[in-house]
C-alpha cells in the first residue's frame, strides 16, 4: 500500500506505525524538522525530477526508530538539525557512507562527515543577542568575553546542556583545550542572571524585558521572531552580534541530511541530496528558514543579507562532535543549570 504525502506532523501514534516501502520514484524522509519547512525544497525537487517525497516528522525518537525497524526500514533519508543529531545516527550505525562528487563539490570538506555519513544543508551562527539599550555597540565581541566580570548578572541563557550550547562549549574546547574551557564555563555561569531556562527566543524576550543584557542564541530564531508580529518587538530590542568575526570565526551549526543503511530508493534518495546541495535549493531552504546555505556559491538572501556578513569558524565540524562527551561532563562538573 502506498504511503500518502505527509505535510504536517504525525501523531506519536503515528510514529510507532509502520511506514510502506515505496516505489521506484519516491523517497522517504525521516525528519526532525516540520514537513511545512521541507515543503518547498521537495516540491521544486517534484518539479525537476518527477520523484514523490513523503515526509515523517518527529522532535525525538527517529535514531531510535530506525535502530528498532534495522534492515526493514522503508526511510531513505534522514534530515536533522544539529551536528550531535547527526553523530548519533553514525555512533549507532544507522546511516552509509556516500562518496559523490557532486555533493563533495557544493559542500565544504567541514561541514561534512569524513566519509560522506551526513552532508551539510544549511548553517546558523551561534551568536550573542545584546540589548540595544543596555549594551554599546563593539563592547562586546568575543566568546571568551561571556566570561569577563563586567557581565556580572547580566547573561541569560537556555540549558547548558541543549545540543546547540553543547556544540559551542564542544568548538572553545577543540579551541582553547579542555582546562580553559572549563574555567571560562564557569565564568560564564557565575555571570548569569537567572537560572537556564527556555529556549533561544526566550532569552530574547528576557533581554526585551530587562532580565539581562546578553545571551546566545541561533540566527534563525531572531529571522523567525522578526516575521512574528507578535514576537517582533522583541527582536528588535536587541543587536545581533557575530562573536569572532574579526579573529577565528564565528561557532556555527547546521541542518543536515543522512543515507540511512536500509534505504530502499537508494539512487533517488542521492538524487534528493545532489538536488539539495545545488544552489537553486540552497537558496530555497536557507532563505526559507532564515539561515546561511552550505553551499559557498550560494550568497544569503533575504533579512540574513541585511545582518551583514558572517565570517564562519573553518573548524571542522566532526571534531566539534568529537569533544561533545568532553563538554557534556564539563557542564556537569560546573554545575551549569543550577
Amino acid at each position: 500500500m502506498n504511503l500518502k504525502k505527509m505535510t504536517t506532523a504525525i501523531s506519536a501514534a503515528a510514529l510507532l506505525a509502520p511506514m510502506a516501502v515505496q516505489a521506484e520514484g519516491e523517497v522517504n524522509i525521516y525528519s526532525y524538522r516540520q514537513a511545512y519547512l521541507l515543503e518547498p525544497l521537495l516540491e521544486a525537487f517534484k518539479e525537476e525530477t518527477g520523484i514523490d517525497t513523503n515526509v515523517v516528522f518527529a522532535k525525538k525518537g527517529l535514531a531510535e526508530r530506525l535502530e528498532r525497524e534495522g534492515r526493514n526500514s522503508p526511510a531513505d533519508v534522514v534530515m536533522t538539525v544539529d551536528i550531535s543529531r547527526l553523530s548519533e545516527l553514525v555512533d549507532r550505525d544507522l546511516v552509509q557512507g556516500l562518496q559523490n562528487d557532486e555533493l563533495e563539490s557544493n559542500i565544504p570538506e567541514n561541514l561534512r562527515h569524513p566519509e560522506g555519513k551526513w552532508y551539510a544543508l544549511t548553517t546558523r551562527g551561534r551568536l550573542i543577542y545584546a540589548s540595544k539599550e543596555r549594551v554599546e555597540e563593539g563592547e562586546i565581541t568575543t566568546y571568551e568575553e561571556l566570561a569577563d566580570e563586567k557581565w556580572d548578572d547580566r547573561i541569560c541563557t537556555r540549558s547548558g546542556k541543549h545540543p546547540y550550547n553543547i556544540a559551542l562549549f564542544s568548538s572553545m574546547i577543540a579551541h582553547h583545550g579542555a582546562e580553559y574551557t572549563e574555567e571560562w564555563l564557569e565564568g560564564l555561569k557565575d555571570n548569569l542572571a537567572r537560572k537556564p531556562q527556555g529556549g533561544d527566543r526566550d532569552q530574547i524576550k528576557a533581554i526585551h524585558a530587562g532580565e539581562c543584557d546578553l545571551s546566545i542564541g541561533n540566527s534563525y530564531y531572531y529571522g523567525n521572531m522578526l516575521m512574528d508580529e507578535n514576537q517582533r518587538e522583541a527582536a528588535e530590542s536587541v543587536r545581533l552580534i557575530f562573536p569572532n568575526n574579526d579573529g577565528r570565526g564565528t561557532h556555527i551549526n547546521i541542518s543536515g541530511i543522512a543515507l540511512t543503511k536500509s534505504a530502499p530508493n537508494r539512487e533517488d534518495a542521492i538524487k534528493l541530496m545532489e538536488f539539495l546541495s545545488t544552489p537553486e535549493a540552497q537558496r530555497i531552504y536557507a532563505e526559507a528558514n532564515t539561515e546561511y546555505p552550505a553551499n559557498p556559491s550560494v550568497e544569503p538572501a533575504g533579512i540574513v543579507a541585511e545582518w551583514g556578513d558572517i565570517n564562519p569558524d573553518s573548524l571542522s565540524l566532526q571534531e566539534i562532535a568529537d569533544h561533545r562527551n568532553q563538554a557534556v561532563k564539563m557542564v556537569d562538573r560546573v554545575d551549569y543549570d543550577n
